[in-house]
């Protein structure tokens, strides 16, 4: 019998702290036919969409969004924490459980008009994949869907990505 993505998934309890229930996507990564997996399944969830870029947020969304761009023929633009870029970037302040951070994208990445698809591991309180969301808008590129391998749902990250098509591999309910 053939294994779900899901059954590549690695839950442990108590990390980082007590009552989180981490989801460690490495372990899809460790496995060739778990990774094929993933990046056949982003590929699918893309099928029937006209697009022309993929973006991915530091730095698991350059683990998925990287080999599915080449799959598709597609150009791969990275999100990058703040001072990593080494040309001229626009920013973007986002909130984290305490705190912010800031992520940047090459001012020349993503031309206006441009329909891009983002691709990230994981969508929790959505905070990061609406910073990548935010810059593909301020250099005049439209969002045309977000995929994730994991949604954590209990953390209502959709709700800080609505008005975009989300899609997610992985469903967990919980936080």
């Amino acid at each position: 019998m053939a294994k779900k993505l899901e059954d590549y998934v690695l839950t442990i309890p108590d990390f980082p702290k007590p009552g989180i229930m981490f989801r460690d996507v490495t372990t899809i990564m460790q496995e060739p036919d778990g990774l094929k997996l993933a990046i056949d399944q982003v590929c699918e969830k893309l099928e029937g969409i006209d697009y022309d870029v993929i973006v991915g947020p530091e730095s698991r969304g350059f683990i998925f969004g990287t080999p599915v761009a080449y799959a598709m023929g597609k150009s791969f633009v990275p999100v990058r924490k703040k001072g990593k870029l080494p040309r001229e970037t626009v920013s973007q302040e986002y909130e984290l459980e305490y705190g912010t951070a800031v992520m940047e994208m090459h001012k020349d990445s993503i031309k206006p008009g441009q329909r891009v698809v983002v691709i990230d591991d994981l969508i929790a309180t959505g905070g990061s994949l609406k910073c990548a969301v935010d810059l593909v808008e301020k250099l005049g590129g439209e969002v045309v869907c977000i995929v994730a391998l994991i949604e954590l749902e209990g953390l209502k990250g959709r709700a800080k990505l609505e008005g975009y098509k989300v899609e997610s591999l992985i469903k967990y309910p919980g936080a």
